[in-house]
């Protein structure tokens, strides 16, 4: 029996051996798909995929103008000929000027709109008394159509500038407030506390504590809201207007120029991405840890 059990125990194990020596199963990465939850493509990649999203959105619109009856394809113009009236626009028409006049209004509008509206929204953010003051009145304030004040604009000021950039004021100043006041409150409280804790002012806490910690989202809450603006732009410039997009494309409407009145949207899109992608440069350059923290 002993030496049975020697025998058994002293006997090499051929099995064991054998699958000791088998290769290791090769690790192979799961498929990578393109509808994948919080995927971050890479910036070559992000590029094509936009270009792809472009150039298909181009092709429909040409697929549109053709499947359109020839009768009445005057009102779908093709690429073509919307890209030959912007053309036109600019070197018969002076249309440089029109949209450097928008720019204009646009850009005075909306910093002055910031400069009244983001110190209101911190204020409120920090201080309960401030928010319970003023919060009920300025949230109604956000449920009024900027359009509807035309008529009382025109009445105050006239068909001037200072009427159009006083209607742009209106349609984004109550709704930043109200993004202000959300990033500031989204400070967290712990900061403020260890701030005052540590022997810091009101005033300290405020100006050297929530401001610096807000400001980044503050900085993505004026790029959405200048988006607003510009979709703005052409109610602001259709009454009363001489010079702009909008009173280029009021005027292109009578005379049934639809490829003009698409080049002028096309332009006002064009500009919107010009502003977008400036802020986003901006916030790279004065906040680029915060850049690095969200990717």
């Amino acid at each position: 029996m002993q030496e049975s059990r020697a025998a058994a125990i002293g006997a090499p194990n051929h099995a064991g051996h054998e699958a000791a020596n088998d290769p290791a199963p090769l690790f192979v990465a799961p498929k990578e798909r393109f509808l994948e939850f919080r995927l971050q493509p890479t910036s070559q990649r992000a590029w094509m995929l936009g270009t792809l999203g472009a150039l298909g959105f181009f092709g429909l619109w040409e697929l549109g103008h053709y499947l359109t009856a020839e009768s009445a394809r005057k009102f779908l113009p093709s690429v073509e000929q919307v890209a030959r009236a912007l053309y036109v626009l600019f070197s018969e028409r002076n249309f440089l000027h029109d949209v450097l006049i928008s720019c204009y209004r646009i850009f005075v509008s909306f910093f002055a709109a910031s400069a009244v509206g983001v110190p209101i929204g911190i204020l409120m953010g920090c201080f309960g008394n401030v928010r319970a003051l003023l919060n009920p009145t300025l949230s109604g304030w956000r449920y009024l159509p900027a359009a509807s004040f035309i008529p009382l604009l025109l009445v105050w000021f006239g068909p001037t500038d200072l009427a159009k950039i006083a209607l742009l004021f209106i349609g984004v100043i109550f709704f930043l407030i109200s993004l202000i006041l959300d990033n500031t409150r989204a400070v967290p409280k712990e900061l403020v506390e260890a701030a005052l804790t540590m022997g810091a002012s009101r005033r300290e806490a405020l100006t050297g504590v929530v401001v610096p910690a807000a400001m980044p989202t503050v900085l993505d809450s004026m790029r959405n809201m200048i988006a607003v603006g510009w979709t703005y732009l052409v109610i602001a410039e259709i009454v009363g207007a001489q010079d702009g997009i909008g009173a280029v494309m009021m005027r292109a409407g009578r005379f049934l120029n639809v490829d003009t009145i698409m080049a002028a949207i096309f332009t006002i899109g064009v500009l919107g991405i010009l502003t977008d992608v400036l802020f986003r440069v901006a916030q790279h350059l004065l906040f680029p840890w915060n850049v690095e923290r969200r990717s």
